[in-house]
This record gives structure tokens, C-alpha cells and sequence, in this order.
């Protein structure tokens, strides 16, 4: 009971972090849709030399582990750029969830049957019309599972910001472990925090998935 007392009363410095937290996973994964869309389409429609060049980005960003990444934009990118350790770990987390994303998108375009372009070619519509018009609006609905499960991956793998200072959730965490000299009961804490956030973000797009499934 007396441990249970110790989370209550860091719990609301600890869910101080919870706001950071959840603007990181916001940006990144806003980021990674601007971006890793086009490197679908691209991937997808695009020549030769582009189809190669987005297939290097993406094996390049989902090979390397993520806490390397975030040091490699804090420690090089964060230092010419003059930029603070939260967009650093912001800007590591969107380029790498484009990269998944990318994946994700690219699977669903290619799950629309081929015969829809060639029918909205037919009707009079341009390569571009019948992309936006046609093939999107079918692929989007189509990936919402994956980014779903993509978007609370990038939730919980915020933590990974704590290694460069970023106070959010895991940072705040590790200060009240070393204020009270209880990491079993304040991380047991965390945890629940996460998977309540997760949870919750979870039962919100399995409902997004359910009211804009395809229906066949």
C-alpha cells in the first residue's frame, strides 16, 4: 500500500510527460503520412531509377533502430541545424515512420484491382485524376488497420526520446525513480499510463477501421 501511495503522489508530475508525448507521436506520425503517401506513389507508379531510390530510403530507415537514429539526428543533424532535442527526436521518428508508413500505403494501392484504373482511364480520366479520384480513397480505407497498428508502435516508441532529454512520459518516469528510490513501483506506473493511452488509441481506430471498411 505504502508503494501504491508513492505512485499516487508522483503520478501527477509523471502524467506532466503524458501532453510531450503525445505531441511527438502526433508529429511523427503527421510527418510520416505527408511523407511516406508520395513514396508509396511513387513506389508504385513511378520509374525505374525513383522506384529504387524510395526502396533505398525505406530499407535504410527501418534497418537502423530507432535510439540510433534519434542520436544520429541529435548528436549531427540537431547541431548544424540548431535545432532543440525535441524536433531532433521528432525528425528521427517522422523519417522513420514514413518509411513504414510508406510500406503500408503501398500494400493497400496495390490491393485496388488494377482493372479500376484501367476503367477510369476508360471513362476519360487522366493517370493523375484517376489515382486521386479512384485508387485513394479505396487504399486509404484499406490502410487504416496498418497505420493503425503503425500509430501505436510510434506512441509507445516516444520513449525512446527520453535518451536525449525530451520530458516526456519515460523521462518524467526516471526522475521520480531517482527522486524516491522506487523504479519497480514508478515504471510498474508508466506502464499502465502506456497501455492506457495505447489501449485507448487502439479502441479508436478499430472504430475509424469498422465505420470506413471496404465493403465487398
Amino acid at each position: 500500500m505504502e508503494k501504491v501511495a508513492l505512485v499516487m503522489r508522483e503520478l501527477p508530475f509523471i502524467l506532466g510527460g503524458v501532453g510531450t508525448t503525445v505531441q511527438l507521436a502526433v508529429i511523427a506520425l503527421a510527418m510520416g503520412f505527408v511523407i511516406g503517401l508520395p513514396l508509396a506513389l511513387m513506389e508504385v507508379y513511378g520509374s525505374r531509377g525513383v522506384r529504387w531510390v524510395v526502396s533505398t530510403y525505406g530499407t535504410l530507415f527501418r534497418s537502423v533502430p530507432l535510439l540510433v537514429l534519434i542520436f544520429i539526428f541529435y548528436f549531427i543533424v540537431a547541431k548544424v541545424a540548431e535545432l532543440s532535442n525535441f524536433s531532433a527526436a521528432a525528425l528521427a521518428m517522422g523519417l522513420r515512420s514514413a518509411a513504414y508508413q510508406s510500406e503500408i500505403f503501398r500494400g493497400a494501392i496495390q490491393s485496388v484491382g488494377t482493372g479500376q484504373m484501367t476503367a477510369a482511364r476508360s471513362l476519360g480520366m487522366t493517370r493523375f485524376q484517376a489515382i486521386r479520384h479512384v485508387v485513394l480513397p479505396q487504399a486509404l480505407r484499406l490502410a487504416i488497420p496498418g497505420w493503425g497498428n503503425e500509430a501505436a508502435v510510434v506512441l509507445k516508441d516516444t520513449s525512446f526520446a527520453y535518451a536525449i532529454g525530451v520530458a516526456e512520459l519515460m523521462r518524467r518516469a526516471e526522475y521520480a525513480s531517482a527522486r524516491t528510490y522506487e523504479p519497480f513501483a514508478i515504471f510498474t506506473g508508466c506502464a499502465a499510463v502506456y497501455f492506457l493511452m495505447t489501449f485507448g488509441l487502439t479502441r479508436l481506430l478499430t472504430r475509424v477501421e469498422s465505420a470506413y471498411r471496404v465493403r465487398t
